[in-house]
C-alpha cells in the first residue's frame, strides 16, 4: 500500500470513526440513566400490578 492510499484510507475513513466513537461516549451516560429509569418505571408499574417481575440485570449497560 503506497503513502497515498494510506492517507486517502485515513481521510475518507479516519473521520467517521472518530465522529461516531465520540458521540458513543458522549452518549453513555444518557443511555445508562434511561436504562436506570426504565428499570424504575419496571419496578413500581410490577408493584401496583402486584405482578413479580423478574429485572434482567444481564443486560446491564456497563
Amino acid at each position: 500500500m503506497e503513502v497515498n492510499q494510506l492517507m486517502d484510507l485515513i481521510v475518507n475513513n479516519g473521520f467517521p470513526v472518530a465522529v461516531s466513537a465520540y458521540l458513543l461516549i458522549r452518549l453513555e451516560k444518557q443511555i445508562v440513566s434511561l436504562a436506570s429509569s426504565i428499570n424504575k418505571l419496571n419496578t413500581i408499574i410490577s408493584t401496583k400490578l402486584g405482578v413479580v417481575i423478574d429485572n434482567d440485570d444481564s443486560n446491564k449497560v456497563a
